[in-house]
């Protein structure tokens, strides 16, 4: 089961993480394998199985960064309510559209979506490999999407890239611009910026960059 302490609320409040969230050490346990970026093993280097990936500091900035923590429940673009750090509300919260949580149950929401974002990824790709900064963009696309709106059905070239193994392929179809039926500016900026993770292992906002 993924894990990911350290990195669960990067960027968040003063691009600091909560103390509870901090590593233990620079070599800590991620799914059983050392986080330690000399190891031959390590997906900043070379492709790894999705399975045994988590998702990284710098995408958890940038996660942050493009959705912001709110502790009001809200509506989305494409109206659905929401919360934290794009939690979006199901019947098993108790929540509903102006209701107010705290920066603990942002944080937990935070953990249980991401770890979700990270399974679904996996099952995503299968036995493709890929670096950590293909991972990361996936799982931003996942964490923005769902599982399903990646899946087969709604995202077909997705799967048929994924399918032959074709990573240029995969970063063409990580342009997802849509919600409610309509072009939303944000996400423009965040499939661009999905994409240069998923290329280049650039992270940076191109609201920014571009400004």
């Amino acid at each position: 089961m993924p894990l990911v302490a350290g990195a669960m609320a990067l960027g968040l409040i003063g691009n600091t993480l909560p103390e509870e969230l901090m590593p233990r050490s620079a070599s800590e346990l991620v799914n059983g394998w050392s986080y330690d970026l000399d190891m031959a093993n390590n997906p900043r280097i070379h492709r790894q199985p999705a399975l045994f990936q988590s998702a990284s500091p710098e995408l958890l900035k940038a996660l942050s960064q493009e959705e912001g923590m709110r502790l009001t429940v809200y509506r989305d673009v494409a109206g659905h309510p929401t919360v934290g750090v794009g939690h979006l509300v199901t019947p098993a919260d108790g929540l509903q559209v102006g209701d107010r949580i705290t920066r603990a149950q942002a944080l937990a929401f935070l953990k249980q979506d991401l770890q979700t974002a990270e399974e679904a990824v996996a099952r995503l790709v299968g036995n493709l490999p890929l670096y950590q900064r293909e991972f990361d963009a996936l799982v931003d696309l996942v964490f923005n999407v769902g599982e399903g709106g990646a899946g087969p059905d709604d995202s077909p070239m997705l799967n048929a890239a994924i399918a032959s193994g074709d990573y240029d392929g995969i970063a063409r179809e990580l342009d997802y611009t849509s919600a409610g039926g309509r072009v939303a500016g944000g996400l423009v900026h965040r499939s661009e910026r999905r994409a240069n993770i998923f290329l280049d292992g650039n992270y940076a906002n191109p609201r920014l960059v571009n400004s």
